[in-house]
């Protein structure tokens, strides 16, 4: 088969959709498939097929677009600024898929609500469409909105609408939807309208093979002497739930000093979580590494992984920490309590809250039988869980069964 890959969001990317599209991809061509990987430039200047140095930029379409959605013409798009880049980003996607030339694929995977809504809208009928639904953009935004009421975005505004309509129509509009967790899934029925039928539930898989090898590597960070270490891989995002974890760190710091946290990722909140570190007075405890390539070193060599987030699916970090024989302490936000079993691979906390996160994070401190026992039942459970084949075959299946819809 010839198969498109696609997503809204930027490639190549430090998350895990990237991560995903990545790994699929080499296992697909293993088999002898072609598969081409389409999204947002790095810069969000232009859509590209990243594989194939085919790229267009969206200057080209924005003029057109512009006098098409006038305010005279669309007046409804011109309520909300941020209604109106979403709709542009999404037909400036159409248009470029459109460019590419979608006729000749057999089947197209997509990675997110915004390009399954742009691909369903100019790929050709024959051609089987499936898509991943790796979060859920809608609920992500209202809780930003909800947390940061200064903005004035409340439940009956034109965002709040647009993200609901945008996560029904995109979640609906292909043959098959796939998610990983029964959450999302749960989610998507209950709270946006999509047929259950439509939804197909299966767990990711993971590439333990080339993940031992970037350990093997090294890192040249060094563990310091006498302390153990706390790491936090994450992109420094709201939803991210950051703040939470320095939080809880400060609370940290008047019970014990026996640690340090490597929080790794960047993002656009990465200036305003170093200036709440600095004010809590966690300079010396509490280290933001950046973006990096040798993430498995570091989580070999250190002693619990964190996950604060507000809201997650199933996130590639909870699964490499487990590979690696951490114990994870996580929120209870989304999909994390269905890969995190509480007292057994890891400590779940509520979302939000620093208290809880303080303590779980204490208590594997305070007992090293207690945090390698937790570790290594992760690392056998994620041995058994995580298997890259039996996901591979489970997408081939989902593809074939879209295929004879078309």
């Amino acid at each position: 088969m010839r198969i498109l890959l696609a997503t809204h969001w930027l490639i190549p990317h430090v998350g895990g959709v990237w991560a995903f599209m990545e790994q699929l991809k080499n296992r697909l061509e293993a088999l002898g498939h072609v598969v081409d990987l389409l999204g947002n430039s790095p810069d969000y200047l232009k859509f590209h097929i990243v594989n194939r140095n085919q790229e267009i930029a969206k200057a080209h379409f924005l003029p057109m677009l512009e006098t098409k959605l006038s305010a005279s013409n669309q007046p409804h798009l011109s309520r909300s600024s941020i209604v109106r880049y979403y709709e542009l980003e999404r037909y400036c996607m159409e248009l470029s898929a459109a460019y590419f030339g979608l006729e000749q694929y057999d089947l197209i995977h997509t990675q997110d609500v915004l390009s399954t809504r742009s691909i369903s809208r100019v790929k050709p009928r024959h051609t089987a469409h499936v898509a991943h639904i790796h979060g859920c953009v809608a609920t992500e935004m209202m809780l930003h909105y909800q947390l940061n009421p200064y903005l004035g975005i409340g439940e009956h505004s034109p965002e709040w609408k647009y993200f609901r309509s945008l996560e029904h129509y995109g979640a609906s509009s292909c043959d098959i939807t796939v998610t990983s967790t029964h959450w999302m899934r749960n989610l998507l029925v209950q709270e946006f309208g999509v047929p259950s039928e439509q939804i197909t539930v299966f767990q990711y898989g993971f590439d333990s093979h080339s993940f031992a090898a970037k350990i093997g590597q090294g890192t040249p960070v060094q563990r310091p002497v006498g302390k153990k270490v706390i790491i936090c891989p994450a992109r420094l995002v709201f939803i991210k739930g950051i703040n939470v974890l320095i939080s809880a760190l400060a609370k940290l710091k008047e019970i014990r000093q026996d640690w340090v946290c490597w929080i790794v990722g960047d993002g656009d909140m990465r200036e305003t979580l170093e200036q709440l570190s600095f004010r809590l007075g966690l300079q010396g405890d509490v280290f933001f590494l950046g973006r990096r390539d040798d993430v498995p070193a570091l989580l070999h060599i250190s002693d619990i992984f964190v996950h604060p987030c507000l809201q997650d699916n199933q996130p590639y970090s909870v699964v490499e920490a487990q590979f690696a024989g951490l114990p994870a302490v996580v929120s209870n936000g989304g999909g994390l309590p269905e890969m995190v079993e509480n007292g057994k691979t890891g400590l779940v906390s509520p979302v939000g809250d620093p208290d809880s996160l303080c303590a779980n994070i204490a208590s594997l401190l305070q007992n090293d039988a207690y945090r390698k026992e937790l570790g290594d039942n992760a690392k056998v459970w994620a041995q058994s869980h995580w298997s890259m084949d039996q996901m591979v075959n489970r997408v081939l299946e989902v593809y074939e069964k879209a295929m004879k819809k078309v």
